[in-house]
């Protein structure tokens, strides 16, 4: 079967309508651009100047990507989409387009109510694109083992506290193994990463933390491959 953009363009267009009518995921979309506006207010490039974007990323990008799988599953048309002739890849290219583009936007415009400056335009854009697709994948897989959109908040309140909120939680541990995980979070790796670029950094001081959300990208990427096959086959 070869890969078609008109099954992934349809899928869009259905999840674009869908959101259109469903105003718990517009009114969820509007948090991270509140919080953008209060810390641009209030934080002058202080310790929270990266949340609004790190909050878009778990809102927009897994929050909203959640909503609309499980809503699929909800109205019951998730099955009927696991078994159209659409391949895995198209059908999970087509489910997070959107959730792409509104996440883009959404960052795009907490960047400029937070006043923040973009160090390094080009690494700054892949360190958002490789958090963007391991939040979306993180977003799926709530979505696939949700039963209905308000579950889909439920399961996923650890998720919006670790990759969320994980720097605060930081601050609040002493064990040593705990940190050490938490150190390697998405949302810490990006807030590494813009540490270093706002520091003058170049492509080597923060080549290992794009590494490992590479391998981020790659674990997530085949553990949503493969959850969503088991759910295709699933009688």
């Amino acid at each position: 079967m070869t890969f078609s953009l008109k099954r992934v363009n349809a899928i869009l267009l259905k999840d674009w309508k869908d959101l259109l009518k469903n105003s718990y995921i517009i009114f969820t979309l509007a948090f991270p651009l509140i919080f953008a506006v209060i810390i641009g207010k209030y934080d002058d490039g202080g310790l929270f100047i990266t949340f609004p974007i790190n909050f878009a990323l778990v809102i927009s990008g897994c929050f909203v990507q959640a909503a609309m799988v499980a809503e699929e599953k909800e109205k019951n048309t998730l099955r009927g989409l696991l078994l159209s002739p659409a391949s895995t890849l198209e059908v999970l290219i087509g489910k997070s387009a959107l959730s792409a583009i509104v996440t883009i936007i959404v960052i795009v415009a907490s960047v400029f109510l937070s006043g923040f400056e973009t160090p390094s335009i080009f690494l700054f854009s892949l360190n958002v694109l490789l958090c963007l697709i391991i939040y979306i994948t993180v977003g799926t897989l709530l979505g696939l083992f949700s039963r209905t959109v308000m579950e889909t908040t439920i399961i996923g309140m650890p998720v919006l506290m670790i990759f969320g909120v994980g720097s605060l939680i930081k601050s609040a541990v002493n064990n040593e193994i705990l940190l050490k995980i938490i150190s390697f979070l998405p949302n810490e790796q990006f807030d590494e990463i813009i540490s270093q670029l706002s520091k003058n950094g170049g492509l080597s001081d923060v080549i290992n933390n794009f590494l490992i959300l590479v391998v981020w990208v790659l674990v997530m990427l085949a553990i949503t491959f493969y959850t969503y096959g088991k759910r295709r086959f699933d009688k």
